[in-house]
């Protein structure tokens, strides 16, 4: 089946910086569409130039993403293979495309997927911080007030924590870093496979102190990476009333998945422990 196939909107990402890591097929299906809706025609430009392209664009972003639907979905159903692109890297990963996306595939519309770049998982792969779990969150809230309230929020996940930010707000957010999380690790990754791609790692007094000392460390987009917070150890006096509450309700006839799920509930703590707990009880009875 050929990827150039009508009534389907393509969902393209295109570089964060290098414009070698386009891929070919996200070049060749840009060449190909009736129309590109991009988040800034001019940014978009420059990348259709760099390609020797010339395609019909639209503009589509966060004012204007929920008008441009009806028209869009028109096309598709003339037949129409269309593409969305952001500014730089993957779209709806903190960029336009999510409204739309979501009313054409309830529409039964064709939405394909076209990886490639996108600054998040491109900053983790070389950050050297834990991948397994991740949460993304995207950029912190602009007042200080609001980005401390959502810190304190995330402030006991144990997984990796990301988020993007600007420039003019990252040692703002450094600051409210190390008030919330302490000396957590942290790592920066800034204008990423550009000329100047940096990775600052430390705790983020550290890296604000290393700000100061050198302002141009202050520039370019940045991926945060935070320490995910450490694992919590239940208290002994949790563990010997918990070991007391499975052995009372054992020995009401009470079943072992049923005395993990009460344990969990009156004393918190992860059901499946407890039931490793309880069964080592009744097989030990």
């Amino acid at each position: 089946m050929s990827d150039s196939k009508s009534g389907v909107l393509y969902v393209v990402a295109t570089p964060i910086g290098n414009l070698e890591d386009l891929s070919p097929r996200a070049a060749r299906l840009l060449g190909e569409v009736a129309l590109i809706a991009a988040e800034d025609t001019r940014h978009t430009a420059g990348l259709l130039r760099h390609l020797g392209l010339s395609v019909p664009m639209l503009s589509l972003h966060e004012h204007n993403e929920a008008a441009r639907v009806e028209q869009l979905d028109a096309r598709l159903a003339a037949g129409e293979a269309l593409a969305l692109v952001s500014d730089a890297g993957t779209p709806l990963i903190s960029d336009p495309g999510f409204v739309l996306v979501r009313e054409l595939r309830a529409r039964g519309r064709r939405v394909v997927p076209v990886p490639g770049p996108c600054a998040l998982v491109a900053a983790l792969s070389a950050a050297g911080l834990p991948t397994d779990r991740f949460a993304f969150q995207g950029f912190l809230p602009a007042k200080g007030a609001g980005r401390r309230g959502r810190l304190e929020a995330l402030a006991a996940r144990e997984e990796t924590l990301v988020f993007y930010e600007s420039p003019h707000r990252i040692r703002d957010t450094l600051a409210d870093l190390a008030t919330v999380m302490g000396d957590r690790r942290v790592v920066l990754a800034r204008e990423l496979t550009k000329a100047f791609e940096t990775f600052l790692d430390g705790s983020a007094e550290a890296l604000l102190a290393r700000m100061e000392v050198d302002p141009d460390q202050a520039r370019g987009e940045f991926v945060v990476m935070v320490a995910g917070a450490p694992p919590r150890q239940e208290d002994e006096a949790t563990v010997v009333e918990g070991e007391a509450l499975l052995a009372a309700l054992l020995a009401e006839g009470v079943g072992v998945k049923q005395a993990a799920s009460v344990a969990a509930r009156v004393l918190g703590g992860a059901r499946k422990a407890w039931y490793a707990r309880a069964q080592a009880l009744k097989d030990a009875g």
